[in-house]
């Protein structure tokens, strides 16, 4: 697996979290990483399928509070979820109009 955070081709499988992800160790930076690393899951104490009952209840149009009530999980917690996943989309959003080239 390539490091997520220097991208060095050469890393080691390094233990499992608490929660039984799979850690890696990059051999460059001495630095350990999970999969999960940069994503949404990240850090989250919350499954993916919530992660996408969440957001898709989200994108369907219901209200904050109505997400929370249907995914059984705190407010803060889904507004916290529809925050990052917005923010990835408009990153990712972001660079693919940088690569758009333009002849004016």
């Amino acid at each position: 697996m390539e490091c997520l955070l220097c991208g060095h081709l050469k890393t080691h499988k390094h233990g499992k979290t608490s929660k039984g992800s799979q850690r890696y160790f990059c051999v460059k930076c001495h630095q350990t990483f999970t999969d999960t690393f940069d994503t949404i899951y990240y850090r989250r104490q919350v499954s993916p399928q919530t992660v996408r009952i969440v957001l898709q209840s989200h994108a369907e149009g219901s209200s904050l509070q109505g997400v929370s009530r249907i995914s059984g999980l705190a407010y803060n917690t889904g507004v916290s979820l529809i925050r990052a996943a917005s923010q990835k989309g408009q990153l990712i959003d972001n660079q693919d109009a940088s690569n758009i080239e333009c002849s004016i």
